[in-house]
Formats: structure tokens, sequence, C-alpha cells
């Protein structure tokens, strides 16, 4: 095989970047939509980053939540409340936001050791939630006891992750139904 082709294997197709770029537009506008509920907000950022993973897959999804966290990064208003920037990374829930990333990493690693079964891609899915959840959860436990003062994981649990599960498997389970149509939506090339 000669280097050009390794390449060009490795490369992204036209179609894939526009995706990406498509999906990364996706979750913010998810974001965008917000309900105030305590420190931590009932957005639809998470229906985004699993129909995300489950059109485009565990790689492509990977780099699609990575353009948006980096969109944000940089200062344009693509988190809750049209806020962005390092600050809003750093701020209680900016764990959650990047622990996003956990969601198709988890998914990719499925998909190359077991396939894409159904059963699966949920199963990875949940997975990629709770790591999620555990890496926002101590992000938010670390920020809010230097800022605030200490909190148990009790009370963090109580106010970060136990009022959005049920929400979160609900977006989650939409988001799943959905991809297969959008699959078959999309152009092929």
């Amino acid at each position: 095989m000669s280097d050009s082709t390794a390449i060009n294997r490795k490369a992204f197709s036209t179609r894939e970047l526009v995706l990406i770029a498509m999906f990364s537009a996706l979750t913010a506008v998810c974001a965008w939509i917000s309900i105030p509920f305590g420190p931590v907000e009932f957005t639809l950022q998470t229906f985004a980053v699993f129909l995300t993973v489950s059109v485009i897959g565990g790689r492509n999804g990977l780099y699609s939540i990575l353009v948006y966290i980096l969109l944000g990064a940089v200062g344009l208003p693509v988190f809750a409340h049209f806020k962005g920037g390092i600050s809003a990374l750093l701020s209680f829930t900016g764990g959650y936001i990047v622990g996003f990333v956990f969601i198709p990493l988890i998914y990719l690693a499925a998909e190359k050791l077991f396939g894409s079964k159904m059963h699966i891609r949920i199963a990875s899915l949940l997975i990629g939630l709770a790591v999620c959840y555990a890496f926002g959860t101590a992000w938010f436990m670390f920020v809010y006891g230097r800022s605030v003062g200490a909190v148990t994981l009790a009370k963090a649990m109580k106010l970060c992750v136990i009022p959005f599960v049920p929400f979160d498997i609900a977006k989650m389970i939409l988001a799943v139904l959905l991809a297969g149509r959008i699959k078959e939506a999309l152009p092929k090339n």
C-alpha cells in the first residue's frame, strides 16, 4: 500500500466534514434550549450528543463534539445561555461539557471491540453517560468546593445527576430511534 493510499483512508470525506460541522451546530442549538434546574441546567445537549454519535458514529461523533467544545473554548456562544469561553468550561457545569467527549470515545471503543448491534450501541451510550456524569460530578465538586464550600458526593449527586437521569435516558431513547430514520434520509455520497 502506498503512502498516499494510507493517508486517504484516514482523511475525512467532504460528506463526513459536513456532517461533523452540522452536528456540532446542532449541539450548540440544543445547548441554547435550557431550563434552569438548580446549579445544573436541563438542556438538550445530551440529546444532541446521543444523536450525533448514533448517526455519524464514534469517530466522527468524537470530532463533532471536540469541534463544539473548541468553538465554545475560543469564545463562541455555543453553550447554554449563549455562553462561551474558557470561563464557561471552568464553571460548575464545565465538567459535564468536557465529559461529553467520553460518550463517543466509549461508543467508538464498543464499535471496534463488539460491533454495532443495537444492544451494544445502547450499552455504550449508557456507559458513556455514566462516565460523563462521573467526570462532571467530580468537576462540580472541585469547582464548587473551591468557590462556595465543600459539598458531599451525595449532595452533588442529588443536585447534578439524580434529577437528570430519567430525562437523559428518554433523550437517549429518542436519539436512537431517530438515528435510523436520519441515516436513511442522508445522502450516501
